[in-house]
């Protein structure tokens, strides 16, 4: 159906992800560093992004288009709400960093955040490093997504001293880590960072960061 719906001039964009975190239905999200619309179906074209954006990057256009979908914004509200009120910082089951809310008692003073794979190489994640943590999972390369600017404002909302990354060893992994460091550095706060490098055997390497030590498990 041909509707009016919001465009991002790439060239424009700065990478702030100030338009991500106005857009209300979850329709933007933040990709290879730019704002991009995700999900043609979760924008209303209200345009609430639009004066948010400080380089004046978006605008409106008339196209082909998916309908908006309103109950399946509404599904996806509700399951974040739901995680909201409901995550234990116990909770043994880890979150992916898409689906966490910015504000939630799940982060409990340290946020652990894992790469996708490590959970499968390695024993005992949940009796060590982790142990009575929430953890956060997500992967650099496969996400698509610059998650640096969601985690920059969980780490605004909630009360984290501490953020420690446990991620693989080949290059792509090391992705986390930036992500990690950019969004320390976009909160404006001292927080510390650690980092825990496994090997593809699942042995803990013994390597540092910028930011802080390395932690072995």
């Amino acid at each position: 159906m041909e509707r009016q719906i919001i465009i991002i001039d790439e060239g424009k964009c700065n990478g702030c992800g100030i338009c991500v975190n106005a857009c209300h239905e979850g329709a933007l999200a933040m990709v290879d560093g730019k704002a991009r619309l995700v999900r043609e179906d979760f924008c209303d074209g209200f345009g609430d992004c639009l004066p948010k954006c400080p380089v004046d990057a978006i605008s409106f256009v008339t196209r082909d288009a998916l309908p908006y979908d309103e109950e399946a914004v509404k599904e996806d509200q509700r399951k974040a709400h739901m995680l909201m009120i409901g995550l234990d910082p116990l909770c043994q089951w880890p979150i992916k960093i898409r689906l966490v809310p910015m504000k939630s008692k799940f982060f409990n003073g340290e946020l652990i955040i894992g790469a996708d794979c490590v959970g499968y190489v390695s024993d005992g994640i949940r009796e060590g490093i982790a142990k009575g943590k929430g953890v956060l999972i997500g992967c650099p390369k496969l996400d698509g997504v610059d998650h640096s600017v969601k985690l920059r404002e969980i780490l605004m909302e909630n009360d984290i001293t501490k953020v420690t990354i446990m991620r693989m060893e080949v290059p792509c992994c090391s992705g986390m880590t930036r992500m990690a460091e950019k969004a320390i550095t976009g909160s404006g706060k001292d927080i510390g960072l650690e980092e825990v490098v496994y090997s593809v055997n699942g042995k803990v390497k013994d390597k540092g960061i910028g930011m802080g030590p390395m932690t072995i498990s």
